[in-house]
């Protein structure tokens, strides 16, 4: 069976300030990072756990017309990414350390698990939470 995996991908416009806070605000390590010109960063892939985001600075005309920040669109969001951490509380707490923007704070959630969404400093929405749909029963009946 061939594997599928789904990574998002983000353009931020520090994308170098990005990477150093996403590692350490979320705990994501530097699995590859690929140096722009005039420092901006070409490409960039981040890993927490077995899964992995990708970003860039988005200088190429292509991503120019594809993309906007959301600081360009009123703070509005196009997708937000899930992450299932194990510990959300300690996760939270890092977060906040780190200097992150809550926008719901954690709590337990109805349909399991806890939770909790913020912003990163460039504006782009994370929820992140225990919460696995791929551990839950009904969507995996024995």
């Amino acid at each position: 069976m061939t594997r599928t995996s789904i990574m998002p991908c983000l353009v931020y416009r520090d994308a170098p300030a990005a990477i150093d806070w996403l590692c350490q605000a979320f705990g994501f390590t530097q699995h590859l990072v690929v140096p722009g010109d005039g420092g901006t960063i070409a490409h960039a892939q981040l890993t927490l756990g077995d899964g992995m985001i990708m970003l860039g600075s988005g200088t190429s005309e292509l991503m120019r017309q594809l993309t906007a920040l959301p600081a360009d669109i009123g703070g509005r969001q196009t997708q937000t990414p899930y992450v299932v951490v194990a510990d959300p509380d300690a996760h939270y707490a890092t977060a906040i350390k780190a200097g992150a923007r809550i926008v719901r704070p954690i709590q337990e959630e109805d349909y399991g698990g806890k939770g909790y969404t913020l912003a990163d400093p460039e504006g782009y929405v994370w929820h992140f939470g225990s919460y696995d749909p791929w551990q839950d029963s009904e969507l995996n009946p024995p």
